[in-house]
């Protein structure tokens, strides 16, 4: 009983410390300067800003498990495609350049570094490959270690002329990178060696064909590691995998829209609540809202709850707190962040009046 005592004050005072939240955007509207790091309080939804640093589009972020680096594309073309490293300052929320090593594709979309902080890798959506690259004991990155192409294209000859990656994200035990490819409607499943000197295997890997014209984007994993799901850009659905060792099984495929939307659609992101009972999908084009489906954690299949308006246009990326009492969304077009209240019991957004200003907000990560 004497350790309640002494356990509970901890983890009250870990619910109420507020934690910074790192925004990317896009610099090219000349409405941003780069990367902003604000501070959240975990109580209210509140928002206050801390810092920010200097880059060029940083579209898409990534913070090392230790939480001393920070690690940014920027979204160029033309052979200037780049990820950038910085160090990372929790304490004030400063972010200090370090290096930036060219992509060898263009318009990076998405980055990931592994749990251990040896490896980065970027996906380059007009590329249409990834690249791996190394880092030092301080978190620098060294010319890339793997390039690698992907081949193909789709029946929609505006979007699907070439391959298109737009993203990798590990499995939870780091034994495989699901690459999502919305050129060729693939997912590619390859083995990762964290200490081999060529990390991602290219003898073994699993090509998952998804709904023709569906454009795949992002992908999340369930809290049991058991399932995937997919959001498809063009298709504006969610499909979903049963996930056994880096082999896919479809079990189920399922519409963002509401009932008797005709728009326009451009689905964005895709997050599941941090008990795994919810599950999050944006739409931007015409709808400019959010689905919410409560899952059905012993079979990984959803049911369709509703949609709710992001408060704004353009919800290119959202991300939940940990505590999963709010949910913040980046509408690109609008250049705001919105603050809904979550509620935990039936999975519903409440717009807590909380929307700050930036710049065309494209990718939202919290330091927890």
């Amino acid at each position: 009983m004497a350790m309640c005592f002494t356990i509970l004050p901890v983890l009250l005072k870990a619910q109420h410390t507020p934690i910074h939240l790192l925004v990317g955007t896009y610099t090219n509207t000349g409405k941003s300067e780069g990367i902003y790091v604000y501070s959240f309080d975990p109580l209210s939804g509140s928002l206050t800003l801390k810092n920010k640093a200097s880059a060029e589009n940083p579209s898409f972020l990534a913070i090392s498990a230790n939480k001393k680096f920070v690690y940014a594309v920027n979204e160029l073309n033309k052979g200037e495609g780049r990820v950038s490293a910085f160090g990372y300052d929790r304490d004030t929320g400063r972010l200090t350049f370090l290096n930036t090593q060219t992509t060898g594709g263009d318009d990076p979309c998405h980055v990931i570094v592994d749990k251990s902080g040896k490896h980065v890798i970027a996906s380059n959506y007009s590329g249409g490959n990834f690249t791996v690259f190394e880092t030092d004991n301080q978190g620098h990155l060294t010319e890339k270690k793997q390039l690698i192409h992907h081949e193909g294209s789709g029946p929609n000859k505006d979007r699907q002329e070439k391959p298109h990656v737009h993203s990798a994200f590990f499995s939870p035990d780091e034994q495989h990178v699901l690459v999502q490819d919305l050129g060729i409607d693939r997912i590619q499943v390859y083995d990762y060696r964290v200490h081999d000197d060529q990390p991602i295997s290219l003898s073994n890997i699993q090509d998952v064909s998804t709904t023709p014209g569906g454009g795949p984007r992002h992908i999340t994993f369930s809290k049991n590691g058991k399932y995937v799901y997919l959001i498809q850009e063009m298709g504006a659905s969610v499909s979903v995998y049963a996930y056994n060792n880096g082999l896919l099984k479809p079990i189920q495929e399922i519409s963002i829209l509401s009932k008797n939307f005709k728009g326009d659609v451009g689905a964005a992101d895709i997050h599941l609540s941090p008990d795994g009972n919810f599950l999050y999908a944006t739409n931007r084009g015409e709808a400019n809202d959010i689905a919410i489906y409560a899952v059905n954690t012993s079979t990984g299949k959803l049911s369709h709850v509703t949609n709710q308006s992001t408060g704004g246009k353009g919800p290119r990326n959202f991300t939940i707190a940990p505590n999963g009492k709010f949910l913040l969304v980046a509408n690109q077009y609008t250049n705001n962040v919105v603050v809904f209240e979550r509620d935990i019991n039936t999975g519903l957004l409440k717009n807590n009046g909380t929307s700050i200003e930036v710049g065309a907000p494209v990718c939202l990560v919290f330091d927890e």
